[in-house]
């Protein structure tokens, strides 16, 4: 531990910083080691300061949004967790602009929206995690993709925040170019305006779907696998007869065959494992090479 880090650490964030956090408590899987150092920044200011000093200590640092999406390995992540969950504000302006710090609930995002009769991200309703890391894989939902409506990202780095246009930030299925040495500080969105009535009957529509097939039965990150061009990965793992299957803890989802779920005391070697064994059998079966969708992170336990 760096001691002269910790302290600069500590007057810039107080108790918003912690050595040797279990990731577990911050991910939707329920798994994962410790950070070295995790961070809470409450402003752009506080996460830009914060950067600049772990970059002068040669400190490796992650970003973590709401910790959906997500695999933590046992291992857990030397140097520092950055999480924006106290980045949550939103501006609503003239004409549909939405400006929002990254770390604002999907869900809080999409129901103030449609409180202003602004449409764009009704296919979103009910989904977990953080605009930041929402916007990093493009998600998708109802044939929908996040990017379509974003306009420009806010990045944060050591030297200082730049601003991205759309094109760019290079969005395509479940990927973008902002992974990388930046922090997603905020993302501008476009949005158009509809009647309130209709778009609240679209995310009925959205929240429905979503409550009858990912209602998994146990904490999950969601979609584990990407689908492949011209088929979906759920029905590919199916038909490779994973349906139900475990390692340990981890399983395979009866209800919907590409979601993971912890049944309580998997470790994220177990998730990982069955991950892998569900690659190997729709290989097998199929000839097809699902390529994960969630993101694994850090590194392996002790198998001692």
């Amino acid at each position: 531990m760096n001691s002269a880090l910790l302290a600069n650490l500590q007057r810039l964030l107080g108790e918003r910083v912690r050595c040797d956090e279990p990731l577990a408590c911050h991910t939707t899987w329920g798994v994962g080691g410790t950070a070295d150092y995790y961070l809470e920044p409450q402003s752009r200011r506080e996460l830009l300061a914060a950067l600049k000093l772990l970059s002068a200590a040669n400190i490796p640092w992650y970003s973590l949004g709401g910790g959906s999406n997500l695999l933590v390995r046992d291992g857990g992540i030397r140097g520092a967790v950055i999480a924006t969950s106290q980045l949550t504000r939103i501006d609503f302006s003239e004409r549909g602009v939405v400006r929002v710090e990254a770390g604002a609930a999907m869900t809080t995002l999409v129901r103030q929206a449609a409180e202003r009769g602004l449409c764009g991200l009704e296919s979103f309703a009910g989904l977990p995690g953080s605009i930041g890391g929402a916007v990093v894989m493009n998600a998708g939902a109802g044939g929908h993709e996040l990017g379509e409506v974003v306009s420009a990202v806010t990045l944060a780095g050591e030297k200082g925040e730049e601003i991205w246009d759309h094109d760019c930030c290079r969005f395509s299925y479940r990927h973008s170019a902002l992974s990388g040495k930046r922090v997603v500080a905020a993302v501008t969105l476009q949005l158009t305006t509809q009647l309130r009535s209709e778009i609240e009957a679209q995310m009925q529509s959205a929240l429905a779907h979503r409550r009858k097939t990912h209602a998994v039965g146990g904490a999950s990150a969601g979609s584990v696998f990407r689908n492949p061009d011209g088929a979906k990965a759920w029905e590919l793992i199916d038909k490779a007869g994973m349906r139900g299957a475990n390692c340990g803890a981890a399983q395979v989802s009866e209800v919907h065959c590409n979601f993971i779920i912890n049944r309580g005391g998997a470790t994220a070697q177990q998730i990982e494992s069955l991950m892998q064994q569900v690659q190997l059998a729709v290989r097998n079966k199929s000839g097809v090479e699902l390529i994960p969708e969630v993101h694994v992170v850090g590194e392996t336990g002790d198998e001692g």
